[in-house]
């Protein structure tokens, strides 16, 4: 082999590991507070299949009657994919239950655990240790 080829090999590997951006990959204490525990009931607006999380919108009308948009983090696509999961589960317009654990910040934003289909079947969404503390019954 000539060595300029295994030069510019090496600079173009230096090169794309520069260059990539880096994705950030938090704790899911950073983020939300296994002390508030959230169970919701809502109408998915739609789901995203994305690394390093997937992501489920859904609103959720209150008992007071305000409409709150709330997205809920799930696990990774690759592991979605071996619990049962696709693309094509939660399609808009879907009502579903969700049980998981609010943001630290109290936004409308959880870590979703389990998510529980109209036909009564439950899958879990969440990232694999994360939140594993049980969802109380009520809050």
């Amino acid at each position: 082999m000539r060595p300029g080829i295994l030069s510019a090999t090496a600079a173009f590997s230096v090169f794309a590991a520069v260059s990539m951006p880096a994705v950030a990959h938090h704790s899911f204490a950073a983020e939300f507070d296994v002390t508030r525990p959230v169970r919701l009931t809502g109408v998915v607006q739609r789901m995203e299949f994305s690394n390093p999380h997937s992501w489920i919108y859904v609103e959720v009308t209150t008992v007071d009657g305000d409409v709150q948009e709330w997205a809920i983090e799930g696990a990774a696509p690759n592991a979605l994919l071996r619990r049962g999961w696709n693309r094509n589960s939660l399609p808009a317009g879907t009502v579903i239950d969700v049980a998981g654990f609010q943001a630290r910040d109290r936004s409308f934003r959880a870590a979703g655990r389990e998510v529980t289909l109209p036909d009564g079947s439950s899958l879990f969404v969440g990232s694999t240790g994360a939140g594993a503390a049980p969802i109380p019954d009520e809050q």
